[in-house]
C-alpha cells in the first residue's frame, strides 16, 4: 500500500484532466445463489452474457476511460474472448479476485492507469445499469469526491428479532438501497483501502469503506432496473426489461 500511496501523490499533481475514470468491474463472485454449472456473469441474457452486458455499459460511458476487471483465474479466457467478440477496447486489465469483495477491489485498484483520477467501482452481475446513469454518478462525483447510485426504499421496512417476530417498523422516509457504479476520488478509495486493511475490517459495500473515514457519499437516483443477478428469479425479471427496451427503442426508430 506505501508504493500505491506514492503513486497517488503523483497523480494528483500530474495536469491531467481530473474526470480521467477506471471503472472496476468486480466479477469473482462463487453465484452459489445462482445454482447450476455456469457463473452467473456468463449466463447468457437476451443472447449476450451478463457480464458482456455490464462490460458494453462502461465501454459505452464518455468519462470511462479504462475498465479493470477483477475475476476467477478459470475464467480470464471466457473474458477475453468477450473483449474480442463484443468490442471491449477500455478494457485493460484482467486481475484475479481474491477471498473478498474488497480484496478484488483493490487488486483490481491496485491495476489504474497513472492518468486516472477517479475510480468506479462496479458489480459484474448489475448488468442493466445504463451508460446514462454511469456518466450522471461519476458527475456527481466529480463534483463531491464520492458518489453512489442508490434507490429509494419505498416498501415498507419492518425490524425483528431472531426468531422474525417483528420489533418495530422502521421509518423509510431517509433509506436507500445503494447500487452501483460505486464513484470516488482516487486519493479517498486508496486512504479507505488502507484504513480498512489496517484495522482488519472487511466491507461488503465500498461506500461503507468510504464513509468510515469520514466521507460523505452522494447519493444519485438511479431507476429500480438497476438490478443485480443473483438468483433465477432476477434474470427473469431482466429478461423482461432488456425485450421492454428493445421495443422502445424500435417505436423510437
Amino acid at each position: 500500500m506505501r508504493s500505491l500511496t506514492k503513486r497517488i501523490a503523483s497523480i494528483l499533481l500530474s495536469p491531467k484532466p481530473r474526470e480521467a475514470t477506471a471503472a472496476i468491474v468486480l466479477a469473482a463472485g462463487s453465484s452459489t445463489r445462482m445454482g447450476g454449472d455456469v457463473s452467473k456473469q456468463f449466463i447468457e441474457l437476451c443472447g449476450i452474457p451478463v457480464l458482456a452486458h455490464t462490460l458494453l455499459a462502461y465501454q459505452a460511458t464518455p468519462s470511462v476511460s479504462e475498465i479493470i476487471v477483477a475475476a476467477r483465474r478459470e475464467d480470464f479466457d471466457r473474458i477475453a474472448a468477450i473483449r474480442k467478440e463484443y468490442g471491449i477496447t477500455k478494457l485493460r486489465h484482467v486481475v484475479t479476485g481474491g477471498k473478498s469483495r474488497q480484496e478484488s477491489a483493490a487488486r483490481a485498484f491496485a491495476k489504474i492507469g497513472p492518468d486516472i483520477r477517479y475510480v468506479a467501482v462496479a458489480d459484474g452481475a448489475r448488468c442493466l445499469t445504463t451508460p446514462t446513469e454511469i456518466e450522471e454518478v461519476c458527475t456527481e462525483a466529480y463534483r463531491c469526491r464520492a458518489a453512489s447510485a442508490a434507490q429509494r426504499v419505498v416498501g415498507t421496512i419492518k425490524r425483528t428479532n431472531k426468531k422474525g417476530s417483528v420489533t418495530g417498523t422502521v421509518n423509510r422516509e431517509n433509506l436507500w438501497e445503494a447500487q452501483t457504479p460505486q464513484v470516488f476520488h482516487v486519493a479517498l478509495y486508496a486512504a479507505a483501502l488502507q484504513r480498512a486493511e489496517r484495522d482488519g475490517w472487511d466491507a461488503t459495500d465500498d461506500n461503507a469503506m468510504v464513509e468510515r473515514i469520514g466521507q460523505r457519499v452522494q447519493l444519485v437516483e438511479c431507476s429500480k432496473e438497476n438490478i443485480k443477478i443473483t438468483t433465477p428469479e432476477d434474470l427473469r425479471l431482466a429478461t423482461a426489461i432488456l425485450a421492454l427496451r428493445v421495443a422502445e427503442a424500435e417505436e423510437e426508430s
